[in-house]
């Protein structure tokens, strides 16, 4: 591919940068097996079981990382009082939307039978449970419909399709995850109707209600990836208690701290990071059929330059972005994408945008759509992904703004702004940020 050529050097001088660290609050629950364990003690856990029983257990495709020793303590617990659990994948149509699949995103987030020390139990065999109101199918996994017992499990954090008092957390998994493809597709048809909050709590009552639902753990994490608060919930406290973990979620939500930017570089956007690969509540940009955008864009472009490994291909959400890289391009495995991204009723996500062999390219492209006259004056943030936000590179024209911000530091800089050889900036040039 042939790289742009530019009439005049001074105009495209690139700004120097600044290495700055954002300080997050962070609530962390220090030892997490010992306050569940508390918790399923006043849940009154062995009086709700008998020995023999089934017990299925959800593990849905989101990097949560206390999920492996939350389940793995579940399955222990269970088994204590004679019971039999086992895990069932609890995510719609990802993992390519085959039972293999999901078996395989469970392990690359480890889980595993060896792990956990229970069978998984992986099929996309679903059965009816009721209608909506339209009279659509509510369908359920079959598993889960032969278990004496269901038991909940997921983080509960803002949605990044959907705003709302409820948006990803128990009901989700529910609604969608325990629905499997084809149930996740007629979902997501009565959610594209009438609304993800409405459509959410309106099925989440027919499957609480139809079937076993003995309690939910409801898991909220802070900017640092850890487990910052969460609950054993009864069956009749879901609704409820989700909306009251979501605002606390929210309130401790990482940002971008500043209004107008010209350029946002991402290193990297992957599934472990935000179910679109980029948080949409980071960036600011949604494009979903039935929520509107924000009604102020702060930021004019977006260029991500890789796709993590952790996504195994699934590139949903790089329409999110305004330019990207042939690199990133190359990892996509169109398939699994094209499956995430119509299951999910966000084609949009889905499209890849213009890609380029060099970064530079790609950066004076953004720069130039962005009505930058002057790269040396252009409002550029740099981050490693839309989770890791402690630590954030900006261009000079932001960072007078860092002084009038307690939360604000300056960490390093100026910084040239260089590329190597190829016309690439490097990868790795954050510093660890305590994930």
């Amino acid at each position: 591919m042939r790289s742009l050529q530019y009439p005049s050097k001074e105009e495209f001088n690139f700004p120097n940068l600044y290495l700055i660290k954002q300080e997050i609050k962070a609530p962390r629950i220090e030892n997490v097996i010992a306050t569940l364990n508390q918790k399923l003690d006043k849940f009154k856990l062995s009086n709700k079981v008998r020995p023999g029983e089934r017990v299925a257990i959800t593990a849905g495709s989101r990097g949560i990382k206390d999920n492996p020793k939350i389940l793995k303590e579940l399955v222990s617990r269970f088994k204590a009082l004679g019971a039999l659990p086992f895990i069932v994948p609890a995510m719609g149509s990802h993992g390519g939307a085959i039972a293999e699949g999901q078996v395989e995103v469970l392990r690359s987030l480890g889980i595993e039978e060896s792990t956990i020390n229970a069978p998984i139990i992986s099929s996309i065999d679903v059965v009816e449970i009721g209608r909506t109101r339209d009279d659509v199918p509510i369908m359920i996994g079959r598993d889960f419909t032969q278990a004496d017992h269901i038991v909940i499990v997921n983080r509960i954090k803002p949605h990044t399709d959907f705003v709302g008092e409820i948006e990803s957390g128990l009901l989700k998994i529910m609604v969608i995850g325990m629905s499997k493809p084809f149930g996740a597709m007629l979902a997501h048809k009565s959610i594209t109707n009438h609304g993800f909050e409405k459509m959410a709590i309106e099925i989440g009552r027919v499957i609480l209600k139809k079937l076993p639902i003995l309690m939910g753990i409801g898991i909220v994490e802070n900017q640092y990836y850890e487990t910052a608060y969460f609950e054993v919930i009864e069956p009749n406290r879901f609704i409820s208690d989700e909306k009251r973990l979501l605002r606390k979620a929210k309130r401790i939500l990482g940002k971008i701290p500043f209004e107008k930017i010209d350029l946002l570089i991402v290193d990297e956007m992957g599934k472990q990071i935000s179910g679109s690969g980029m948080d949409t509540k980071v960036i600011g940009r949604i494009m979903n059929l039935i929520t509107p955008e924000p009604p102020k864009r702060k930021i004019k472009r977006i260029f991500v330059r890789d796709l993590t490994k952790e996504s195994n291909g699934n590139a949903c959400g790089i329409g999110l972005a305004d330019y990207t890289t042939e690199r990133l391009v190359s990892k996509v495995d169109k398939e699994v994408t094209k499956i995430n991204s119509v299951m999910g009723s966000c084609p949009e996500k889905g499209r890849i945008p213009i890609a380029f062999n060099k970064d530079k390219d790609a950066i004076i492209a953004s720069l130039n759509n962005a009505g930058v006259y002057r790269f040396k004056e252009a409002r550029l943030v740099w981050i490693k992904n839309t989770l890791h936000l402690k630590y954030l590179k900006i261009s000079e024209a932001l960072a007078e703004e860092t002084k009038t911000d307690g939360r604000l530091v300056i960490v390093e800089g100026p910084i040239p702004f260089s590329f190597d050889e190829n016309g690439n900036l490097p990868f790795g040039t954050f510093p660890e940020d305590g994930y």
